[in-house]
C-alpha cells in the first residue's frame, strides 16, 4: 500500500540548514578548523599560477636556470605544507562525518520512545528505517565532505577573482562575465533537481518498507506462495525509485555541462583577447608568463564551479533527507504529560520525579468514553466502566468487539476522544505518563523478546535483579524449568525476536519479565494462546497467586483462562452485553454460555 508523505517545499529552505547546522555545534571547533585549512588549500592553489608565470617570464624567457633551484625550494615546502594540511582536513571531516550522524540518529531514536501508539500504527518500520539509516548517513556525509568541498569551491573562485583582478582587471572581467549567466542556470536546475531527489527519497522509503515485510513476513509469502506478487509489487517501487533517480542522474548531468561550456568560453575569450595584447607594448601589453597564469586561472576558475555544481547538488539532496527526519522528530507525541501535571510533578525525565508520585490502588473508571482509531470508525461510544482496585475483570467477545481497545485505554496507550478514565478518582490525565507506564505489566499474545539472553529479556529495565528474584519470577510464570534444560540456563541466547525459542516458550518469559516487574495493573492479552494445555494449567494456578490484591484485565478467547475471574464482560460491538462471574453466565444461557459449550464440545477446556 502506498502511503502519502508530507510534501516540502521546492526551494532551498534555510530554515532546514540552521536546525542542521545546529547538529554541529559540539563540533564547532573542528568546523572552523576545517574552514581555516579551506583556507589555506585555496590560497595554496591560487599561488601555483603565478609559480608558472614567475618561470615563463623570469626563467625561461630571462634565460636564468639559476633562479630555478630557489624557486624549487619554495614549491617543494609549499607542497610538504598542502599535504600535511589535507592529512588533518581529512582527519577532522571523518570525524564529523562519524559522529554527525550518530548525533542525529540518538536523537531520532529518543524521540521514537516518546511517540505514542497511535505513530506506528499508521507509520510503517520500513519509513522509519530510512530515515534512520540512508537519510542520516546522507546528512553525515554533506556536513563533512561536501560543507569541505563548498567552502573551497567558494573561497577558491573568491581568491582566484582576487589574484585575476591584480594581475590584470581586463582580462578578468572576460572570465568573470559569466558569472550572472552561471546564477541564473543554476537557480533555473535548483528545483528541478530537488523535486527529483525528493521523490528518490521518498521512494527509498518505500523500497525499505518492502524489505522489511518481505523478510519478516517471508514465512507467510512462502505459505501463499506469493512469491511473485510480493517480487511484482517490490518492483514496480523499485522502478519509479529508478525513474526519478534517472531524472536527476539526467538533470544534473544536463547541469554540469553547461558549466563546463561557460568555462571553455571564459578560457577562448582569456587565449583570444591574450593572443592580441601579446603583440601589443605599454598599458595593453601582456607577456607570455601572464597569459600563461591567466589562462590557468580561467580553467582553475571553473573547477570550483564545477565542484560547487556537484555539491550544489549534494545539497539538494541532503535537504530531501534533512526534510524527512525532521517530519518525524517534529512529530508531537499524541499522548504526553498535561500542562496540570507538568506543573504538579514537573517535566518528567528519566528517573527523575518518581520519588513525588503517588501511589496506584488500582482503580479505574470509564465514563462515557468514546474512542475510533485514526482514519477509523467508532470502536466505544459512551462507554462506561468501574473496575475496582484487587479486582480481576476477564474480557471476552469476538474478534474486533473492542476488548484490546479497552485495556489499551485503561493502561494509557491511547486517550478517549471523549469522556474521561480515572484513576483512583482523578482523570489519569492529570498524572505523568510515565507514572501510568511504570505500574503496568502487559503481556501480549504475541511477546517481543530482544536480541540476547533469556536473563536480559526476563530482567529488561533492571538493573538491580538478583539472581533469586529472577528465578522466582521465572518459576512463578513456569519457566525456570526448560530454561534450566537450555545449555546456558539463563544466559542462552534467545535469539533474534526469540526465534531460538518455541512460541510458548517466549510466551513464558514475556510472563516472567512481566511479574519480575511488580505492577499494580496486569494485563494478559491472549497471553496463553501459544501454551499447550499443561503448561497453562501451571500458568493458572500462579496468576492465582500473582494476581491476588492486583487490578488485572485478561484478554482471552480460550475460556478455561478467564473462568476464575471476579467478573467476565462479554464485549459485543464496543458495548458489554453480559457481565458477572462464570456461573453467573451460565445460568443467563447467552452469549458466553453458547461460547463455553461449543468450547466444552470441541475439547477446547480442561476440567
Amino acid at each position: 500500500m502506498m502511503i502519502e508523505e508530507q510534501e516540502f517545499s521546492k526551494k532551498i529552505d534555510f530554515k532546514v540548514w540552521k536546525r542542521l547546522l545546529g547538529f554541529s555545534k559540539p563540533y564547532r571547533s573542528l568546523m572552523i578548523w576545517l574552514v581555516a585549512q579551506m583556507i589555506f588549500a585555496g590560497l595554496f592553489d591560487a599561488v601555483v599560477p603565478l609559480f608558472s608565470k614567475y618561470a615563463v617570464d623570469n626563467i625561461v624567457l630571462a634565460s636564468r636556470p639559476d633562479r630555478l633551484i630557489l624557486m624549487s625550494i619554495v614549491a617543494v615546502l609549499l607542497i610538504a605544507a598542502q599535504a600535511v594540511n589535507v592529512r588533518y582536513m581529512v582527519l577532522r571531516a571523518g570525524k564529523i562525518e562519524a559522529w554527525l550522524p550518530y548525533d542525529i540518529r540518538q536523537n531520532a531514536f529518543d524521540h521514537l520512545q516518546k511517540l505514542s501508539l497511535s505513530y506506528y500504527d499508521v507509520t510503517p518500520v520500513g519509513w522509519i528505517m530510512a530515515r534512520l539509516t540512508s537519510d542520516c548517513r546522507r546528512l553525515g556525509q554533506t556536513m563533512s565532505w561536501n560543507l569541505v568541498d563548498l567552502f573551497w569551491s567558494g573561497f577558491m573562485m573568491l581568491i582566484t577573482a582576487i589574484f585575476m583582478l591584480i594581475l590584470d582587471w581586463r582580462m578578468a572581467l572576460l572570465v568573470l562575465v559569466t558569472i550572472p549567466l552561471l546564477v541564473w542556470i543554476s537557480f533555473v536546475f535548483q528545483q528541478k533537481i530537488l523535486h527529483n531527489y525528493r521523490q528518490v527519497r521518498k521512494y527509498n522509503s518505500h523500497i525499505t518498507a518492502g524489505f522489511n515485510e518481505g523478510i519478516t513476513g517471508a514465512r507467510t509469502i512462502k505459505t501463499l506462495a506469493a512469491e511473485q506478487e510480493m517480487a511484482d509489487g517490490f518492483g514496480k517501487t523499485t522502478s519509479q525509485m529508478r525513474n526519478f533517480s534517472v531524472r536527476a542522474a539526467t538533470t544534473a548531468a544536463l547541469y554540469t555541462p553547461l558549466v563546463l561550456m561557460l568555462g571553455a568560453i571564459a578560457t577562448g575569450l582569456v587565449l583570444w583577447s591574450g593572443g592580441i595584447r601579446m603583440n601589443q607594448t605599454g598599458i595593453m601589453g601582456m607577456t607570455y608568463g601572464t597569459l600563461a597564469a591567466f589562462v590557468s586561472y580561467a580553467v582553475q576558475f571553473f573547477e570550483p564551479v564545477r565542484q560547487f555544481a556537484r555539491v550544489f547538488t549534494e545539497l539538494n539532496y541532503a535537504q530531501a533527507s534533512a526534510e524527512r527526519i525532521f517530519a518525524l522528530t517534529d512529530t508531537v507525541p499524541a499522548i504526553s504529560d498535561s500542562e496540570q501535571a507538568i506543573n504538579i510533578y514537573g517535566k518528567q525525565e528519566g528517573e527523575e520525579g518518581k520519588a513525588e508520585w503517588p501511589a496506584f490502588a488500582g482503580n479505574i473508571e470509564f465514563e462515557n468514553v468514546s474512542f475510533g482509531y485514526e482514519n477509523g470508525e467508532c470502536v466505544l461510544e459512551n462507554f462506561n466502566l468501574k473496575i475496582k482496585a484487587g479486582e480481576t475483570i476477564a474480557l471476552v467477545g469476538e474478534t474486533g468487539s473492542g476488548k484490546t481497545t479497552i485495556a489499551n485505554l485503561a493502561c494509557r496507550f491511547y486517550e478517549p476522544n471523549q469522556g474521561q478514565i480515572r484513576v483512583d478518582g482523578i482523570d489519569y490525565r492529570d498524572f505523568p505518563v510515565m507514572w501510568m507506564y511504570s505500574q503496568l505489566g502487559y503481556v501480549l499474545q504475541e511477546p517481543h523478546l530482544f536480541s540476547g539472553t533469556i536473563r536480559e529479556n526476563i530482567t529488561y529495565g533492571r538493573s538491580d535483579v538478583s539472581q533469586e528474584e529472577l528465578e522466582s519470577a521465572a518459576r512463578t510464570a513456569g519457566a525456570h524449568e526448560f530454561i534450566m534444560h537450555m545449555d546456558n540456563g539463563y544466559d542462552s541466547e534467545a535469539g533474534e525476536r526469540g526465534n531460538r525459542l518455541s512460541a510458548g516458550q517466549k510466551q513464558l518469559v514475556s510472563f516472567a519479565r512481566a511479574i519480575l516487574s511488580n505492577p499494580v495493573l496486569f494485563v494478559l492479552d491472549e497471553a496463553t494462546s501459544s501454551v499447550d494445555t499443561q503448561t497453562e494449567h501451571q500458568i493458572q494456578q500462579a496468576l492465582s497467586r500473582v494476581l491476588e490484591g492486583r487490578t488485572s484485565l485478561i484478554i482471552a478467547h480460550r475460556l478455561s483462562t478467564v473462568r476464575h475471574a471476579d467478573r467476565i464482560l462479554v464485549i459485543d460491538n464496543g458495548i458489554i452485553a453480559e457481565q458477572g462471574s462464570h456461573s453467573e453466565l451460565l445460568k443467563k444461557r447467552g452469549y458466553y454460555w453458547r461460547l463455553y459449550t461449543n468450547q466444552i464440545v470441541k475439547g477446547s477446556l480442561t476440567e
